[in-house]
């Protein structure tokens, strides 16, 4: 049977507490057992000092030992439960107690409660007016072993454990209530786990606190926003796929129909356009596994260190003929700037910040690459001589899909997208903006290498 954390808990404070008590009793039996043991001899001393007076007393009111006068004695004695033989200054045996002296009782003892083994004999010296007169050879009876000793010691022991016992069954309750407390936000995100491994994508941990347990419902509810973001994105990435092929597939099916109908020709115009379309579709699914490889960069990332300078100079050679197809000057400002980062995915960001740019650029008109340092961080900076973001795109322009209105060329518009995850995937920021002049510019913000190579300029037209 499964027990809850809350009860083991509860028995540890149980535990906790009767070990307490425990330790306790054997403390207190421990120094008590030295006082008691103290008191006891001071006791005893005080017995033996008694003894000695009553004999002293009979000797002086007779001037002699008078054995009638000690047998009166003999009651008091055995109320101290001592066992007394006298001898004279001679060393002669002059009078004992009478016999059976282990039956001697003690004050609150009554007949049949039992015979107390006496100690070991002590010769005390019987002084009277400064003269020894005789000696007491005295036995008292062992303290540790005298009824009311006992007694007491047990009341002690009983009451110490009373104690511990009532101190573990308060520890069990007090442990049992604050388990409950303390584990309630466990419950909590425990129901709310499960609420969302079913599919409540609205479940929540309402804890408020700055413990553990507050830290743990933060982060659950942070991963269950992160699930639900998720969600969203997969759905609307589910969308838009299903838009982008819905137009070319309504194409082909339009134009194969119109051929099984015989309303249009096989034709190189009508071939030419389906085999358009069809581009257009492997474009579109070909743009799609690189969004899918940019999504997973964080884990395909071949780090080295490399300066952005070059690979900028190498897409500037890339891009140069396409550049001059299309009348737009492409120019760059190169400082070198080394980062760790992945050569292949690089060339990807500024390629398609290039590409990007090109497209809005106007004939006669130009791009900038332009790679710089800043403190700790290298810049990459791609501006063109466009018309620049219109202010209620540029919130957007990194969704996937988005296309500006302005552009001059169709595309699958995830270009930027993907600049933006390998950008992350390189712990780096991309931002999009107009500069005063007029014409858009994308700077990216990458960490650089410590002592990286002093600053070198180029332009290329």
């Amino acid at each position: 049977m499964r027990r809850s954390y809350a009860w083991r808990l509860a028995a540890a404070f149980a535990g906790v507490g009767l070990a307490a008590a425990l330790l306790t009793a054997v403390l207190v039996n421990l120094f008590f057992g030295g006082l008691l043991s103290g008191y006891l001899d001071q006791q005893q001393q005080a017995r033996q000092d008694q003894v000695v007076a009553l004999l002293a007393g009979a000797y002086q009111r007779h001037g002699s030992w008078d054995t009638s006068e000690l047998n009166a004695l003999t009651p008091s004695l055995r109320m101290m439960g001592a066992a007394v033989a006298v001898e004279d200054a001679s060393a002669h045996s002059v009078w004992s107690t009478p016999a059976r002296p282990g039956l001697a009782m003690m004050p609150g003892m009554g007949p049949g409660m039992g015979s107390v083994s006496l100690g070991p004999p002590e010769r005390l010296s019987v002084t009277v007016d400064g003269s020894m007169v005789g000696t007491a050879v005295v036995r008292l009876p062992v303290q540790g072993q005298l009824t009311a000793n006992i007694a007491f010691r047990d009341a002690v022991n009983r009451l110490l454990l009373l104690g511990g016992l009532l101190g573990a069954v308060a520890a069990l309750g007090l442990g049992l209530v604050l388990a409950r407390r303390a584990t309630l936000p466990v419950r909590d995100l425990t129901q709310a786990a499960t609420r969302l491994a079913s599919g409540d994508r609205a479940a929540r941990v309402e804890y408020r606190s700055t413990d553990e347990f507050g830290e743990m419902a933060a982060a659950f509810n942070s991963m269950a926003d992160a699930i639900l973001e998720e969600d969203r994105l997969r759905q609307t990435f589910a969308a838009d796929i299903a838009h982008e092929l819905r137009t070319p597939l309504m194409i082909l099916s339009s134009q194969l129909e119109a051929m099984e109908d015989g309303v249009l020709g096989l034709g190189p115009a009508s071939i030419r356009s389906l085999q358009e379309e069809t581009h257009r579709m492997s474009k579109l699914v070909a743009d799609l596994e690189v969004l899918a490889a940019a999504d997973a960069a964080h884990f395909s990332l071949q780090k080295e260190q490399i300066d952005l300078a070059a690979v900028a100079a190498a897409i500037a050679t890339e891009f140069g003929q396409l550049f001059q197809a299309e009348g737009v000057r492409l120019q760059t400002d190169l400082e070198p700037a080394v980062i760790e980062g992945d050569p292949g995915r690089l060339r990807q960001i500024m390629g398609n910040l290039v590409a990007n740019a090109l497209k809005f650029a106007p004939r006669d008109g130009w791009v900038r690459i332009q790679i710089r340092k800043e403190a700790n961080q290298a810049i990459i900076e791609v501006s063109d001589s466009g018309p620049g973001i219109p202010k209620e795109e540029l919130d957007r322009v990194f969704e996937r899909f988005f296309r500006g209105r302005t552009a001059r060329a169709g595309g699958s518009g995830i270009g930027l997208t993907v600049v933006q995850e390998l950008v992350g995937a390189h712990s780096g920021v991309v931002e999009a903006g107009n500069a005063g002049g007029g014409g858009a510019v994308f700077t990216v913000r990458l960490p650089l290498v410590a002592g990286s190579c002093p600053v070198v300029r180029n332009t290329a037209a």
